[in-house]
């Protein structure tokens, strides 16, 4: 999701814990009503609100705007087609992540190391 926020072209989102829809709005050069929009368009964007009724974005839902608003306006997606490319990311790398740290333990056989662990346990008792 991030690859959006770090492409040349993308705003430099500054270091802060929250946003207001001000803040965002400016960042990603769209009126507020279009993030309120978004916001009830696509189910994993969901602001904090305060004390007070304001929305409150981290930064994690800015850089998911920040996809949002390539899929819509550099790709052409329609809102559906932007939610289900949204939907498949969210499910592919998790896939990718767990097939590779399964690799990652058992490209090499771990026995002879562990019975060399083992032996040098033992030599220390003897």
């Amino acid at each position: 999701m991030t690859d959006v926020a770090l492409q040349p072209g993308s705003p430099e989102i500054p270091d802060k814990l929250y946003f207001k829809i001000g803040e965002v709005s400016e960042l990603l050069g769209v009126e507020p009503y279009v993030l309120r929009y978004w916001e009830g368009e696509f189910a994993v964007l969901s602001p904090k609100k305060s004390g007070t009724g304001h929305r409150l974005y981290r930064r994690k839902d800015v850089e998911l705007l920040l996809r949002i608003k390539h899929l819509l306006y550099e790709k052409r997606f329609t809102i559906e087609g932007a939610r289900q490319s949204l939907h498949a990311e969210a499910k592919a790398p998790k896939v990718k992540a767990a097939k590779h740290a399964q690799q990652e333990l058992f490209s090499e056989d771990p026995l002879p190391e562990i019975r060399r662990e083992l032996a040098e346990i033992l030599k220390m008792f003897k």
